[in-house]
Order: C-alpha cells, then structure tokens, then sequence
C-alpha cells in the first residue's frame, strides 16, 4: 500500500512545485513596478518640496522690512508654496509604502539638484559666459554626477517587498537584528547628547548625526504607517493593531525632535554645510536602519549591492559639490552711527560737521578704536573731558560728554 501509495503523492505535489515556480517571475516584475512606483513618488515629492520652498522664501523676501511681521500670510505666493508643500510631503509618504525603505531615503538628493537649478534660473544678476561657467561649474558637475547616482539607486536598489501588516512589523520589531541595532544606536544618542548638553560639543557632526539617528527612526515609522494605511485601503485593516499607534506616536515624536537639533544647527552655521554634511549623515544611518529592521537587502546579489553602494557615493559626491559652491552668508555686524542715537544731532547741520576727533579716548559702535583705518570707515567717537566745578567740597561725576548746540 505505501509503494502503491507515494507514486500518487508524488504526482499530487507536482502541480504545486511548477506553480511555486511559474509565481515566481510575476512577483520580481510586480515588485520592479513597485520600485518603480515608489521612486517616481518620491522623485515627485522633493521635486515639489523644494518649489513650494523656493516660492515661500521668495514671498519672504518680496516682504523683506515690512513692518506688519505676517504680511506673508496674506499672500498668494506663500499659501500656494504651503499647499504644493504639503502635496510633496504626501508624496513622499505614500512612497514609503511601495519601495524599499534604502532605496527612498538616498532619492532626497532631488531637492538639493532641484533647488540648485532653481536658484540658476530664477538668479537675477547677468554673468559673463566665462564668468558664469567659472561660478556654476562645481554646480553642473555636481548636478550631473546627483543625477547618475539617483540612476544608479533606482536601477540597482533592494527588492525586497512584503506587506506591512501588523503582524509582520511586530516580528521585525523583536528581531535580535533590530534589537541589536537599537541599542547601538540608543548608547551613540546618548553619548553624543551629553557631550553636546553638558560639555558644549556643539560640533556640525555632532548636531546632525543626532538628527540622523533620529532621522532613522523616523524613516522606519514613516515606513509603517504609510504601509499599514495602504494595505488597509486595499480592504485588510490594519488599524486596529495597537503598533501601528506606537509606530504613529514614534514618527510624530522623533520628527520633532528632529526639527527641533535642525534648527540649533542652522542658528550655528551655514545652510549649504547642513544640507551636505545632514544628506550623507542621514542617508547612511537610514540605510543600516531600513536593512536591519527590514531586512532589504536580503537576497541581493553582491553586483547589486556593490552597484547600490557606488550609486550613494557618487550621490554624495554630487550633493557635495553642489552646496560647496554656494555663497556662504556673510554675518551681521551691527552698527550705530551717531545720527541714529536719540538725542543727538544730525551727521552736518549748517556746514559743521559733529562727527569728533577720531583721537578721542573712547568709541562707540565697536570694540577696538583703529586709527589706521580711512576716516569713512572709522566708528563715530565721542570726546571726553572733565568738568570743572567752582565748590571744593562737593564731589561731583569727574566726566560729561560734551553735546553739540546750534547756537553755534
């Protein structure tokens, strides 16, 4: 009976194993089209981010020494920026949904390419060509070389697919590489905040690589909600797993968070330095996180990865070039010159000049008195002398400052 028996069953599993294989191909097109989908989205979103940016700044600079502080409000250009803002923050959200984690988070390289074709094109001063060649030359490269990495990523990026259900991101989420991941990550925080809380290591790398390890998280969250949405639009209902809440609660947490080390560091240095230095810093730890906690590049051949890896290099590279060529911002010396002052004259009333003898012993308006400096770029001085009182026996203040009068 069970030689009579295993020829049947032999047969009987035939169909399942030809099917298994026959599957097989549909899903690696299904999951290109997917990839696909997901790289458009994104490519979108920080296409229109970086517009809707660009008109914001411009409604703030067309507004620039109003005195109502929220004119800007009352603008066309700025809510019209504010809607195409949000268009592509949603964008790239849904994007999250179709595509590998490590394949969305490098394609940020689009708003910095973006913004500086934008910023070329719309620039209002007239160049000579060799001029304009010499300026912009690191730009074009730099665009040029952005563009083949973003080729690169999106050729050669993770195909790992797989629905985002509840249950699938719950076993993620205990698995010891991710736990693993977490805390390495949670003692690099840690550290990093204490130098930078209560040793005043207020280092460009320090601020942003907490950013981007918060970042990571926040890419990892974004990742689950916006799956767990999708999948329960197609008709599976995922909301009513108590993670995807913990996950939403983390992204909104970690974001702010985010923003709030984002802005200390634009108050300390340069906005071209922050986006070079903040886009290499992000990319990579968003990668390590997306690989670990989803596993994305399991599977993938090596020629794949290798290819991925020089993608984000030349990437990188690009983003590099691109911000080193922008003008850095030159700082505020504030100074006050003597007809601003309360009180005092005008700069020439009726031919005499106020303005002292720069051999005076004090000035105002800054800290060192240079008497080398041409008479024009000298800070205006006040002259000092001592006032003589008849009564012996009163003490008064040794110094006054001598005022201009008109009778003069």
């Amino acid at each position: 009976m069970e030689g009579g028996n295993s020829p049947n069953l032999q047969l009987q599993q035939l169909p399942l194993a030809t099917a298994a294989v026959s599957v097989q191909p549909h899903t690696d097109s299904f999951s290109y089209k997917e990839n696909l989908i997901g790289a458009l989205l994104a490519i979108f979103g920080h296409l229109v981010i970086s517009i809707a940016l660009n008109l914001q700044k411009y409604s703030h600079i067309r507004l620039a020494g109003s005195k109502d502080l929220r004119a800007y409000f009352k603008t066309k250009t700025w809510w019209c920026g504010l809607f195409l803002l949000m268009l592509g923050e949603l964008g790239v959200f849904s994007s999250y949904a179709f595509a590998p984690l490590s394949l969305i988070v490098p394609l940020s390289a689009v708003s910095v390419i973006a913004s500086a074709i934008i910023g070329i094109i719309f620039i209002k001063e007239k160049w000579k060509p060799k001029d304009f060649l010499r300026r912009y030359v690191l730009s074009f490269v730099g665009c040029g070389l952005a563009i083949v990495g973003t080729y690169l990523l999106i050729t050669f990026g993770p195909n790992s697919h797989e629905k985002m259900t509840g249950e699938n991101i719950t076993r993620h989420l205990v698995s010891w590489p991710f736990l693993l991941y977490m805390l390495v990550e949670i003692i690099i925080f840690c550290l990093l905040l204490y130098f930078y809380k209560e040793k005043n290591v207020n280092y460009i790398v320090v601020i942003l690589l907490l950013v981007a390890l918060l970042g990571s998280m926040t890419a990892v969250t974004v990742k689950a909600v916006a799956g767990m949405i999708v999948v329960s639009i197609q008709g599976n209902l995922q909301l009513d797993y108590p993670i995807f809440y913990i996950m939403l609660v983390c992204m909104i947490a970690t974001a702010i968070f985010q923003a709030t080390f984002l802005a200390q560091a634009s108050q300390l240095y340069d906005s071209s330095q922050i986006a070079s230095i903040g886009y290499i810093l992000s990319t990579t730890v968003a990668i390590t996180a997306g690989a670990t906690f989803y596993l994305d590049f399991t599977g993938e051949d090596v020629l794949h990865i290798c290819m991925f890896a020089l993608g984000c290099l030349i990437a990188f590279l690009g983003v590099f070039l691109i911000t080193r060529n922008r003008k850095k911002s030159v700082p505020f010396e504030p100074y006050i010159s003597m007809d601003a002052m309360p009180g005092m004259q005008n700069m020439h009333d009726k031919g005499i000049a106020v303005q002292p003898d720069l051999k005076a012993s004090f000035s105002y308006g800054a800290l060192e008195n240079n008497d080398t400096m041409p008479e024009i770029y000298t800070p205006a001085t006040l002259p000092i002398v001592q006032e003589q009182h008849g009564s012996k026996g009163v003490s008064a203040p040794p110094y006054r400052v001598l005022e201009h009068s008109k009778k003069e």
